[in-house]
C-alpha cells in the first residue's frame, strides 16, 4: 500500500526543494491536486529527482505519491524534454 501525502505535504516539500536549489515542473495536469510534477536539479546540486503523482480516492478528494530517484526513469526525462522544447 503506498504512502498518501496531502496538499500541504507537497507544498512544504516543492518549497525545501526550491529552496535547495532545485526546479520543478508539471508533466501532466491535475484535477483536484498537482498531477504529475517532477522535482529535478543540476547534477553538481546532488537532489535527488522526485515523480509526485496525484491519485484519485473518490468523487471529492485526491491525495500524492511520492517517489525518489537517483537516476530517474527515461519516461520522466522524455515528458521534462519534450515539455522543454516546447
Amino acid at each position: 500500500m503506498p504512502t498518501y501525502y496531502s496538499l500541504e505535504a507537497i507544498e512544504n516539500l516543492i518549497q525545501k526543494y526550491h529552496n535547495a536549489g532545485g526546479y520543478s515542473v508539471t508533466l501532466e495536469e491535475g484535477c483536484l491536486g498537482y498531477g504529475t510534477l517532477m522535482l529535478y536539479a543540476e547534477p553538481e546540486k546532488k537532489l535527488k529527482t522526485f515523480i509526485i503523482q496525484e491519485r484519485y480516492l473518490n468523487e471529492w478528494s485526491s491525495a500524492h505519491t511520492i517517489r525518489g530517484y537517483q537516476n530517474p526513469p527515461k519516461k520522466y526525462l522524455d515528458m521534462l524534454e519534450k515539455i522543454e522544447q516546447e
